[in-house]
């Protein structure tokens, strides 16, 4: 269930690939970034992550790791070390009153059933009472080439309980599911669908996506989530809102201490990402480079 509360939050980051000219950083390539001044006593960081990703591309650096050593608390999207995550996380993935087969028609639920008995390796009466989002993905864990892919957020979690150190979140579960939950039905299920038609595709376009990351490139990573047609319209919901909200909440942070903050690496950039609204806020945010040094597996 752990792993499955990762992967729920790259249902945003998968949202894949709209042009946008204007998404540029103006900075270098980097993940990792310092923040400073606008009265803040000492520096904080900020890291882009990508939510799941195979072992032989899960790759650090001294800098991250000395950065984060840096730091007295830590935050991701949401807080990863609640006891009660668990359980919060499958009540809210429930769907209430209803079934998927009650969702779909009978030509995409037996079409998504077969895909899931062949490809994913169970039948989708075993998920009737999970919302669409869940099956969606569950469908991007076989996007990528690898059985066990690993996650930065639990790789940091597992860092944070080594250094004693509180880990907390940017927004809630429930600001998340508020998310999907505020999607109707039909377009969740054409998501899915889409994914389904077009899997072969969509790992070549999760493939482009991890390329970019590797690359650290923000400006095309941000490019490629922001162009799906599934999310055109839905950008505020999706990215922007949940960047503007994130914003006091990291200032509130670095006003009392040195703060370590690691979110989707697509709410980065871009001119409502958070490296921009940091800056318009007189933040001086700083990209900090460093050659990458394979992990051992987590």
């Amino acid at each position: 269930m752990r792993k499955l509360s990762v992967v729920l939050t790259t249902f945003f980051a998968t949202l894949c690939f709209i042009p946008a000219a204007e998404a540029q950083t103006g900075a270098q390539n980097a993940l990792l970034w310092e923040i400073s001044g606008n009265g803040i006593s000492n520096p904080s960081y900020l890291y882009g992550t990508i939510h799941m990703i195979c072992p032989n591309d899960f790759i650090t650096g001294t800098q991250l790791q000395n950065k984060f050593n840096a730091a007295q608390k830590i935050y991701l999207e949401i807080d990863m070390d609640d006891p009660d995550m668990n359980s919060k996380m499958l009540q809210l993935s429930m769907l209430k009153g209803k079934k998927l087969s009650d969702i779909f028609n009978d030509s995409d639920y037996n079409k998504l059933n077969v895909f899931f008995r062949d490809s994913v390796g169970m039948p989708l009466t075993l998920l009737n009472t999970m919302k669409p989002f869940v099956l969606f993905s569950m469908l991007t864990l076989k996007s990528l080439p690898c059985a066990q892919p690993q996650s930065y957020e639990l790789a940091f979690v597992k860092m944070a309980k080594e250094q004693k150190k509180e880990v907390l979140g940017l927004e809630t579960i429930d600001d998340q599911m508020k998310v999907f939950d505020d999607m109707p039905d039909s377009v969740q299920v054409q998501m899915v669908m889409r994914y389904v038609n077009e899997f072969d595709q969509q790992k070549k376009e999760f493939a482009r996506m991890v390329t970019a990351y590797k690359k650290k490139n923000l400006d095309t990573l941000y490019r490629q989530i922001i162009s799906s047609p599934d999310i055109s319209g839905a950008e505020d919901a999706l990215l922007f809102n949940r960047n503007r909200k994130w914003i006091p909440v990291m200032e509130a942070a670095m006003r009392n201490q040195s703060s370590f903050f690691a979110v989707g690496a697509g709410h980065l950039g871009g001119p409502q990402g958070v490296i921009s609204l940091l800056r318009e806020k007189g933040y001086i945010v700083t990209g900090i480079t460093d050659a990458p040094s394979r992990t051992a597996n987590k």
